[in-house]
């Protein structure tokens, strides 16, 4: 991801505000058990935002994508008030899997949605990646018993901390809250823990599916982190 402020172009101090603040919920769409946000939904959005909006599928050798041995990516940059932030995404199949021989179908999809990614960073729908509500793929797709759905094995989870204890099943309704999931993400983000490692580690889908009696251990264990930073 790249970030830089044009010159002559003033950010406007709470753009980035504006932007989640928007209730996207009713613009997202069920695709082979994923949830994505409509494209053209957050294309519009962002030109409503700023109208001088622009963005940019970025070229390898000529071409919108780059082939490697482990995958196919694109990466769409998105600039909104002279700010440019930029979003790398795999080439995928319907179940969230890479490619390593997609269509052109394929990869048309896959700039569509690093592009909403790309505004995501910008603020709008940013939240449905945040494991607080929306996308839901964690959830269904552990429901569903597919094989890349498990958490990986305890040996390569134990650098977060070392004090790990198993997580402890949850009854309906001892869950964690809103507040406390966005508690939560936000100081992985500040000592540098992604929230897939987080969720891994502590042997969960999502945030939403952590038990309440665990929050203070969370918390804890990702303050450990900043800590030893």
């Amino acid at each position: 991801m790249q970030a830089q402020a044009l010159a002559g172009h003033p950010v406007p101090e709470n753009y980035f505000a504006q932007l989640s603040a928007i209730n996207v919920n009713g613009h997202i769409e069920k695709k082979g058990g994923f949830s994505y946000l409509s494209w053209p939904y957050a294309v519009a959005q962002l030109r409503l935002a700023d109208p001088s909006a622009t963005w940019e599928v970025r070229r390898f050798g000529g071409l919108p994508y780059l082939a490697t041995d482990i995958g196919v990516f694109v990466e769409v940059a998105v600039t909104v008030h002279g700010v440019c932030l930029s979003q790398i995404h795999p080439v995928l199949d319907d179940r969230n899997r890479p490619l390593l021989a997609p269509s052109a179908f394929d990869i048309n999809t896959s700039i569509q949605r690093c592009l909403v990614k790309a505004i995501a960073l910008h603020g709008l729908g940013l939240y449905i990646y945040a494991g607080e509500d929306l996308p839901q793929q964690y959830t269904e797709a552990a429901n569903d018993g597919a094989p890349h759905a498990a958490p990986p094995a305890p040996a390569q989870r134990t650098d977060l901390v070392r004090d790990r204890k198993p997580v402890r099943r949850a009854h309906e309704g001892e869950f964690i809250t809103h507040a406390q999931q966005v508690q939560i993400h936000k100081l992985a983000m500040e000592v540098g823990v992604s929230l897939e490692r987080v969720l891994a580690y502590f042997g969960v889908a999502a945030l939403q599916d952590i038990p309440a009696s665990e929050f203070t251990r969370v918390v804890r264990s990702l303050e450990k982190r900043r800590t030893s930073l």
